[in-house]
């Protein structure tokens, strides 16, 4: 049995006003507040932190690098190496967010620097999970599924439930696209479970957006969208705008997967403008493909499908995502059969795809 979730990025007075389910927009309330009423550098950096986390959160990008900016040049004037290294790794995450993984890395790697150099291991433990974590964004499985593991480890050693359920969503997330559907499912399952008993409404709903994915894959259509709306429900209350961009995002792959492709049509859109508003060109570029799949299935132009194919396959490219190109590889390859009837070959592909149900189509 472990303790309830907290959230470190809520530092010193904030720490007592705010907690790991406090709504964005009262978490934004309370530190731009706090930030106003500062005294000190380090309680600027503090406040300006929380300040970014929440904006970074509800989409607005802007104003999240704003914050973490300040965060750190306070951290700085405050000689708080631990609070510069919190600051970085609200960079590094935003980073990643808006497709940025080489500056993702750069931030996230500093961070864990500056945190093993100022003794404070929580804020170590997350930047090397940031690092893990953008690795396995791009595909890097075999790269960072040691480092997941070994975070888990200390995650339970030290009884931290919102970093244990992040963790084995992780393992879990490899398992998934690695065509591992029996132990993706025990380990996503086992992170939602972790989560209601921590109180961590957040992570909750992402491990359920995980199941819902795997029932899907399996055929169980409507068990998967009864997840996804519960998830919903959380990324409403939590004001959680990039989560509920992704849950549906999600609910358009289960859809597709049923061969509901008019509905999955309708859901991609609007997840479409939910990542186009919050300019995050991961989430757009995934939803387009799944735009781009079902209208396809749906009698859409070949021509055009395979266009917009090759400009996800530069976009996924030019984001760094492995796995996603692949996905677009694998469509095209649907569509152009080779002369023998076995698929045509990938445009100039090197890497090798598994069995695998796509993650994200």
């Amino acid at each position: 049995m472990y303790g309830k979730a907290f959230a470190p990025e809520y530092q010193g007075e904030l720490g007592a006003a705010l907690n790991v389910n406090s709504s964005y927009e009262d978490v934004l309330a309370t530190a731009a507040r706090a930030r106003r009423d500062a005294r000190t550098d380090l309680e600027r950096a503090r406040a300006s932190l929380a300040v970014a986390e929440a904006n970074r959160r509800l989409g607005r990008v802007d104003d999240a690098r704003t914050a973490w900016h300040e965060s750190y040049r306070r951290a700085r004037a405050a000689g708080d190496l631990g609070a510069m290294s919190w600051a970085l790794w609200s960079g590094g995450t935003l980073a990643r967010q808006c497709g940025s993984l080489a500056l993702a890395r750069r931030l996230l790697a500093h961070a864990v620097t500056l945190a093993d150099e100022g003794g404070d291991r929580l804020a170590h433990g997350y930047s090397l999970a940031g690092l893990a974590e953008t690795g396995r964004i791009q595909g890097d499985y075999e790269a960072v599924a040691d480092l997941h593991e070994q975070l888990l480890d200390q995650a339970r050693a030290h009884g931290e439930t919102r970093h244990m359920v992040w963790a084995m969503s992780g393992i879990a997330q490899i398992h998934r696209n690695t065509g591992d559907y029996a132990k993706a499912l025990e380990l996503f399952e086992e992170a939602a479970r972790t989560a209601d008993d921590g109180d961590d409404a957040r992570g909750r709903a992402w491990s359920l957006r995980g199941v819902a994915d795997v029932l899907s894959v399996q055929g169980a259509t409507e068990r998967a969208l009864a997840l996804l709306t519960e998830a919903e429900t959380i990324c409403r209350t939590m004001d959680l705008a990039s989560a509920l961009a992704y849950n549906h995002k999600m609910r358009g792959n289960v859809l597709f997967r049923a061969g509901r492709y008019a509905e999955a049509c309708e859901v991609y859109a609007g997840a479409l403008r939910e990542f186009e508003e919050m300019r995050e060109p991961r989430g757009t570029a995934l939803s387009r493909l799944g735009l781009v799949k079902s209208r396809s299935r749906l009698g859409g132009s070949k021509d055009e499908t395979l266009a917009e194919l090759d400009a996800l396959e530069r976009e996924f490219g030019r984001i760094g995502l492995r796995h996603a190109r692949d996905m677009v590889i694998a469509f095209r390859a649907e569509l152009l059969p080779s002369a023998s009837g076995s698929p045509a070959a990938p445009y100039g592909a090197t890497t090798h795809r598994s069995a695998a149900v796509p993650a994200t189509s």
